[in-house]
């Protein structure tokens, strides 16, 4: 299996790597690629050494699987073209996750979609991949009506400079700036850019996103994105009212039963989800699962991924294990 990391030196890219190592794939040949600027220079998987590629370069090489993580311009122009020699990618950006013709996937909720045809495959976004495995198995009992989010975003879901820019604030040094304002002690609420009917990119995504994975668009969403000055990990406060009635208990059962979920809610000794300990984890942390006493129908609920692992690599690379292991590639 000829496997491309396009994207490899980027924060995602570095990530991917590692969960590669480490859920060992059959991987015969690693294709790392990256900018022109990259090109020529070597980094270490399993002990190797490996010369990072162009873009160009890794087409001629016909990989089995690219997983891109380089941004949606570099997507759009360079999936189709490995996509062409015969290349299932497997996207992290944006660019894909709408189409009509391209399917979004969480591989635990709707793997069943994928096909041997599908070239490009998008992967969706962080803040949706922890909400819908959260909720997937919740709405297949209850069905969804309506659901309200609210996201405690981290800065490494902007990138590596808005990282260095928390990191210096923190240091005391006054570097570039990833956003318009100071990180630290503060939360903004702009993840992404606005939109003409007054929300972010990131805030539709959250809308748009889950009736695609759930083939569902029965229920609705509205949601509130906010990045706040945590290194890393995504957290939600999901406020979700079902057609149906509910016992806690069996809500509780249900989480517990789903693959991917962990429940973390033990109010006596204070146990509940919070990203420094979702930190480089592949599960996504359910917890302060309550009724919502003004409503009929209505759960609350405080979800918390790494946003790096299942909310970006982790989850490419499930979609890669999928492919394999159903003989799709």
């Amino acid at each position: 299996m000829k496997i491309a990391v396009v994207g490899a030196t980027g924060m995602v890219g570095t990530v991917m790597l590692k969960v590669l190592e480490e859920r060992n794939l059959p991987i015969t040949e690693l294709i790392p690629v990256a900018s022109e600027r990259s090109a020529g220079k070597k980094l270490t998987y399993k002990g190797k050494e490996y010369t990072i590629v162009t873009l160009e370069d890794a087409v001629k090489m016909k990989p089995d699987i690219a997983l891109f993580s380089a941004g949606g311009d570099t997507s759009l122009e360079w999936a189709p073209k490995f996509a062409e020699v015969g290349t299932t990618v497997i996207d992290n950006s944006s660019a894909w996750r709408m189409d009509p013709t391209k399917k979004l996937v969480v591989p635990e909720i709707n793997g069943d979609v994928l096909t041997a045809d599908d070239k490009i495959i998008a992967n969706p976004n962080c803040s949706t991949i922890q909400l819908v495995m959260a909720l997937a198995p919740l709405h297949k009992k209850y069905k969804m009506k309506r659901v309200v989010i609210s996201t405690y975003q981290s800065v490494s879901g902007t990138g590596v400079k808005a990282v260095q820019q928390l990191e210096n604030e923190e240091a005391g040094i006054i570097g570039e700036m990833a956003y318009h304002y100071k990180i630290g002690r503060n939360a903004i609420p702009h993840c992404d850019v606005f939109l003409e009917n007054g929300y972010t990119k990131e805030e539709m995504k959250l809308v748009k996103e889950p009736k695609k994975i759930l083939r569902d668009d029965s229920f609705s969403v509205t949601a509130t994105a906010v990045r706040i000055p945590t290194a890393g990990g995504h957290s939600e406060s999901v406020n979700v009212q079902f057609h149906s009635d509910f016992e806690i208990t069996e809500v509780r059962k249900i989480l517990n039963e789903t693959p991917g979920i962990i429940v973390q809610d033990d109010l006596a000794n204070n146990i509940y989800p919070m990203p420094i300990n979702a930190h480089n984890k592949d599960e996504v942390f359910v917890g302060r699962i309550r009724r919502d006493e003004s409503q009929e129908n209505t759960l609350n609920l405080w979800i918390v991924a790494d946003n790096l692992r299942k909310g970006a690599a982790t989850n490419t690379v499930q979609i890669a294990e999928y492919l394999i292991e159903n003989n799709l590639v």
